[in-house]
């Protein structure tokens, strides 16, 4: 049985549409018209145990929306999820105890408590017995480098320290299901890696789910072999990395190193140049024309090493975003 498995799951909000100026509040208390927003659209997915998912999208794809329905915060509005063999709607405290959920602008610490407080109320709520306790604590407080830092107020902490101590508490129960949502927003890229090395250590210890979205587009190559794609609330890919390239890229990248210097308008009129030094040039081409400009290349300059590339992930992934915004812009 996979751990967590959509059917056609979907969200719709609805509100309430005002009228603009003083008469359109007066109408507004008698009559009211509802406006809905389907914020997820029918979602297929499966997730095996042990899996590490990027999920993707732009902002308002609705990733967070789905984050929530699976782990029961919000109830969808049809279709059907099951996360380890439960409904997550339920909330049956057998599968709460056996997930957990990390929103990196949402604090679940005691502010004015030290962090160590909070594990202890946790410890309790989770019903996690003592040895237990006191080994899973220490392997996440000294694989994150808390060990000066946990009896100190929360508030006193800086952020990347406070997520480090978020991620304890998320993960003091041994869940088996992991949903991380942007843990590492805001953070500078030394707290980014350190999470992410730990984040690796605790997928390859515990060999729990997870499933992680994020804006940083080196979370998810370092830690995910698997991602899914969605925008405007519906499914557009679900794969591998490199496949996301080969399906949203129009285009391959050649790099060429020269046996001897040429100048930029020597490498001119094959593609576009990504990059140009007098020894070396990238260019990028059509994907359906790699193998004929490639020969051209060839035979036409002094190479003496080609290397045919994919376009960098994260300006795939910003052409593919960037691309939908135009579309929704356009058709509004």
């Amino acid at each position: 049985m996979p751990a967590i498995e959509t059917q056609q799951l979907r969200k719709v909000y609805v509100s309430h549409k005002k009228q603009p100026g003083i008469w359109g509040g007066i109408k507004g208390l008698f009559s009211r018209e509802n406006v809905e927003v389907e914020a997820v659209k029918g979602i297929d997915l499966s997730i095996e145990q042990g899996e590490l998912v990027g999920f993707l999208g732009p902002n308002g794809a609705g990733k967070t929306t789905t984050l929530k329905m699976l782990s029961g915060i919000l109830y969808p509005s049809s279709g059907e999820a099951t996360v380890l063999g439960y409904r997550p709607q339920d909330r049956k405290a057998e599968m709460l105890r056996q997930i957990s959920l990390v929103m990196g602008n949402k604090m679940q610490l005691w502010w004015d408590l030290p962090a160590w407080d909070s594990f202890v109320v946790l410890k309790e709520l989770y019903e996690v017995d003592d040895a237990k306790f006191k080994r899973r604590s220490e392997f996440l407080i000294e694989t994150l480098q808390l060990t000066d830092k946990i009896h100190t107020q929360v508030r006193k902490l800086s952020l990347g320290e406070r997520m480090k101590c978020e991620l304890v508490a998320a993960l003091l129960h041994s869940p088996r299901v992991v949903f991380l949502d942007e843990p590492t927003i805001g953070l500078d890229v030394v707290s980014q890696k350190r999470i992410r090395d730990f984040l690796k250590d605790l997928h390859r210890e515990d060999n729990c789910t997870v499933i992680l979205t994020s804006h940083y587009m080196q979370d998810v190559q370092e830690l995910c072999e698997r991602v899914v794609v969605i925008d405007q609330g519906s499914l557009i890919f679900d794969g591998s990395l490199d496949n996301l390239s080969s399906t949203f890229s129009d285009f391959k990248r050649i790099r060429l190193t020269f046996r001897e210097s040429l100048p930029l308008d020597r490498v001119e009129g094959y593609g576009r140049i990504v990059e140009h030094s007098d020894s070396a040039t990238v260019i990028e081409i059509p994907r359906q024309e790699t193998a004929a400009v490639a020969t051209r290349l060839l035979q036409e300059l002094p190479v003496e090493d080609v290397a045919i590339e994919e376009v960098e992930f994260d300006e795939v992934i910003r052409a593919l975003f960037s691309r939908n915004d135009s579309r929704e812009t356009s058709s509004d």
